[in-house]
């Protein structure tokens, strides 16, 4: 199989011309709004970093909306790749991401957005990445299905600026799966189901997680662009949520030193013309039950771990998570090196069963289109070159990120994981300008004088 790395395009339209996605079949974004008593829209895009962003549309300018886009001053939004005299970024709607959340906010519906500059789609967008590596899997037949593990911290910030649980009860050493504190939160836990239950989305679980004040959220896979979308929605969901009940929800990777961090596990799976390409049908050299494209799809997941962290673990803070030596609890359940395993949640990509395999590495702070497009991008690599992970258990020769520093050294290193950032204009500079991006980060938090520092240092000599 050989993987086209020809111009990438957009539900049929090439990037190097002025054409938009064709309109999507059925009811227009104003027929939607009228039949759900929605009264404005939130046009939403994120940031290369994750963050939110978005302008209230009422319904009366829908029918404007859907066919001219929404204009912001990049710059002014955060890291998309602008200077204050660059043109404005045009957000234009995905009709088919439209979901109304009344349970957030009566007569208020999400409409997710591909970012455009001058009429084309722009080059910076994390949603736009991931579509373009979406039509580069489609070239060559194939479909990525993924599902999301959502977890997260519900805290309080105490009167000396730190973070406590917001439940004050939540102190036992070893919270995971307590009935009581899953109780206590119950008011919450059931109000975020029960608008996920309500867009169909099929949430199958909601537990209290590994740490002090944390909880997960389980929902139904999906196509790759659909379950990205609503990774944004939900996590939009889930803080004003919690706000309107006096905490604050944090995706944070790791907000305590002491207990066990937040990750954004991606469940994923190839599909070709409905059939499901991860189950083998043969001989199986590791006994995992998997196809050799399936053990490929791996093998490129763990050739490219430690390039892949700068996407999927993207912050300063994630590397307090993957580095962890011990929690309160007694386990990090953060992977340690690029390996990979049946049903064993301390490896990087995790086999459950034959028909997906767990990248265990992402965390909280993780833009969800780049984690997937990342994850595509390399998991793609294995499959072109038909890469062998090894028996399970061993793990690979390299050693994953100790810093984001060291991450975005290993991206600048890797055409691949670059050829992702890149995909939608080669030309673009996305890749060159990530990295720095993540390295100043890096020299901004090293530039801060920490607690830590004071007790190690100030009489030390």
């Amino acid at each position: 199989m050989t993987l086209s790395l020809d111009a990438p395009v957009i539900d049929g339209s090439t990037l190097d011309g002025a054409d938009r996605p064709a309109p999507a079949a059925g009811p227009s974004l104003a027929e939607r709004a009228a039949a759900d008593g929605v009264r404005f829209l939130l046009a939403t895009f994120t940031t290369l970093t994750g963050k939110p962003c978005a302008k209230l549309v009422p319904v009366t300018a829908a029918d404007a909306f859907e066919a001219d886009g929404v204009g912001f001053a990049g710059y002014a939004a955060g890291a998309m790749g602008q200077q204050p005299r660059d043109p404005d970024i045009v957000a234009v709607p995905d009709v088919r991401s439209y979901t109304p959340i009344p349970s957030v906010r009566p007569g208020l519906a999400i409409v997710h957005c591909d970012p455009h500059v001058e009429g084309r789609p722009y080059a910076y967008a994390p949603r736009v990445i991931l579509r373009s590596m979406i039509d580069r899997a489609r070239r060559e037949g194939l479909e990525l299905v993924a599902g999301a593990e959502i977890e997260y911290f519900l805290v309080h910030r105490a009167s000396d600026g730190s973070l406590v649980p917001a439940d004050a009860r939540d102190d036992a050493a070893r919270p995971c799966y307590d009935a009581r504190g899953l109780t206590r939160m119950l008011d919450h836990l059931t109000t975020v189901s029960d608008v996920m239950a309500g867009l169909g989305w099929s949430p199958y679980a909601s537990d209290h997680e590994d740490g002090n004040g944390q909880f997960k959220k389980n929902f139904l896979h999906a196509d790759v662009l659909t379950t990205a979308d609503r990774v944004v929605t939900l996590r939009y969901v889930i803080q004003v949520l919690a706000e309107q009940r006096g905490m604050t929800a944090t995706f944070m990777p790791k907000p305590f030193s002491d207990r066990t961090g937040s990750g954004m596990h991606l469940h994923l799976s190839l599909w070709r013309e409905g059939e499901a390409l991860f189950p083998g049908t043969g001989d199986d050299p590791h006994g995992l039950g998997l196809s050799p494209t399936a053990y490929s799809f791996v093998a490129g997941l763990l050739e490219h771990a430690p390039a892949l962290h700068a996407l999927i673990a993207p912050t300063v803070n994630s590397y307090k998570r993957t580095g962890a030596t011990t929690t309160a609890s007694g386990a990090t359940w953060a992977p340690r090196q690029a390996s990979y395993g049946g049903n064993d949640r301390t490896h990087m990509v995790r086999v459950p069963d034959a028909h997906r395999v767990e990248l265990r590495a992402g965390d909280g702070s993780a833009n969800s289109y780049l984690a997937a497009a990342a994850a595509l991008g390399a998991g793609l690599d294995g499959v072109q070159r038909g890469l062998d992970p090894g028996a399970p258990g061993t793990a690979a020769p390299h050693s994953l990120p100790r810093t984001l520093l060291d991450a975005v050294a290993a991206l600048e290193a890797s055409p691949v994981l670059r050829g992702v950032l890149d995909s939608v204009d080669p030309g673009a500079g996305v890749s060159d300008y990530y990295a720095e991006l993540k390295r100043e980060e890096f020299y901004d938090w090293h530039g801060a004088v920490s607690p830590w520092e004071i007790d190690r240092y100030l009489t030390a000599v």
